[in-house]
């Protein structure tokens, strides 16, 4: 199983695009830092045909310590959430998995 990596999408946009190395580095970067500032912000990204990232906030609550059963207080936090558009899972369930 590959990992997709910022260099592979770099070089993806380089190839297809046609702009060049550094300026399809430099977009890539844009856009996944335009994407992480309006996650920070709470605000959700939704890309279409694809899924959304949204910021979900979640309470305290009271945790088992699997090892020794002990109860452990788990802090309030916010999460990231990915629901995937229906788009993208018919594409995923549409094609056998590589395995």
């Amino acid at each position: 199983m590959n990992t997709v990596t910022r260099a592979h999408l770099a070089e993806t946009i380089y190839t297809q695009v046609g702009l060049s190395r550094n300026e399809s580095a430099a977009l890539l970067e844009t856009v996944l830092e335009r994407m992480s500032a309006t996650l920070e912000g709470g605000e959700s990204v939704k890309i279409s045909g694809f899924g959304t990232f949204s910021v979900r906030q979640k309470g305290r609550r009271i945790g088992r310590n699997p090892k020794t059963g002990q109860e452990v207080p788990i802090l309030p936090r916010r999460v990231l959430v990915f629901r995937p558009s229906h788009v993208l899972k018919g594409r995923i369930n549409a094609s056998p998995a590589n395995e």
